[in-house]
């Protein structure tokens, strides 16, 4: 069967010729449909990051999957023409105390592996096989809208854990702010709006899709300095990664606001902070700080529901191109109008 492969770090993309994938990995066979591209995939093949499996020289890219099932054990509660999407991550083979539990996006030991980045092949294949518990059902209603689980279950997780901190106290908030419209910032936008929130979104420009995107969902889109929206935001989902607008968000959030970072930065760039102000104002107004990465099983069950509530003719505009396995290479430079872009894994 053919496969998208690459060696961590080089620009060279091949479309394989691979073997078909055993039962020994997985009792799930399951057909390829789409496959989500982000900025993980980007630095896989740009910066090197991740790795392929142990003794491989390349790997078998793409962790956003969407795929339909061929064969499943009759016991397995799944079958034939079910739609399904892969989780990404394992827990690791010690395994730590969260990874015992199911909880391997809390794995404290590092030895976790993940499909299609560290360790384990891909998605990124014509077929695909997956054990049962590392696979999830989508409502066939769906369609192709399910290749956007994977993103969605770690905002999933990014409100779960913003909201489980707020139980602290017992005001509820009012007002999100949500920093980068990019597909992650997208999201997080819309789990705020299913919240009942007031939502608005912080990007760098505003030009393509991505404003009337957020006014669709009943959102408020901003761009410039977050100090001079006007905003004084309960909870804010950052998902740029700038360390500048990280800052700048401490100065701004309400008293005993959240601010859940979900951007990674390239560490590209070095910024001047005062650290003492910002700890005595975060101190003194009772703010967190927290970072979050990744999903676990329960989070990929809330993103099916809540993409099951969603607008499916707003979800449709995510996905803005779609491109064949041969052009996979392309897909990895993002163009001006791009939102989400898709691999059909049978063109």
């Amino acid at each position: 069967m053919k496969a998208i492969t690459v060696v961590p770090g080089e620009p060279e993309v091949k479309i394989s010729n691979v073997d078909e994938p055993g039962p020994e990995h997985g009792s799930l066979l399951v057909e390829g449909q789409l496959l989500g591209i982000c900025g993980t995939d980007i630095d896989i093949v740009d910066k090197g990051y991740g790795a392929p499996p142990p003794g491989q020289k390349r790997l078998l890219i793409g962790h956003e999957s969407l795929g339909k099932v061929l064969e499943a054990p009759t016991d397995s509660g799944f079958a034939p023409g079910d739609l399904v999407a892969g989780i990404v991550r394992r827990p690791d083979p010690v395994p730590c105390g969260p990874c015992s539990v199911g909880e391997w996006d809390f794995c404290r030991n590092g030895l976790y592996t993940e499909r299609g980045i560290k360790e384990l092949n891909g998605f990124g294949s014509q077929r695909w096989r997956s054990e049962p518990q590392y696979a999830v059902k989508l409502d066939p209603a769906l369609g192709d809208r399910g290749v956007l689980l994977e993103p969605v279950s770690v905002l999933a997780k990014a409100w779960e854990q913003t909201e489980r901190i707020l139980t602290r106290s017992s005001w509820k908030p009012k007002v999100a702010l949500v920093t980068g419209a990019g597909p992650i910032g997208l999201f997080a936008a819309m789990l705020g709006v299913q919240r009942g929130l007031e939502v608005h979104v912080l990007d760098l420009n505003d030009s393509g899709p991505k404003p009337q995107l957020v006014a669709d969902l009943g959102g408020t889109f901003h761009t410039g300095d977050v100090r001079d929206i006007g905003l004084e935001p309960d909870v804010v989902i950052e998902c740029t990664g700038a360390g500048s607008l990280v800052y700048a968000l401490t100065e701004v959030v309400g008293a005993g606001a959240v601010i859940c970072l979900t951007g990674i930065s390239s560490g590209s760039r070095k910024v001047a902070v005062d650290l003492d102000a910002t700890a005595r104002e975060m101190v003194l107004e009772n703010g967190v700080v927290f970072g979050s990465v990744n999903a676990g099983r329960r989070h990929y069950e809330q993103a099916s529901a809540a993409l099951a509530k969603a607008d499916p003719r707003w979800l449709d505009r995510l996905i803005t191109r779609r491109v064949p396995m041969s052009g996979f290479a392309d897909a990895l430079h993002k163009r001006s109008d791009d939102v989400k872009v898709v691999v059909d894994l049978q063109a």
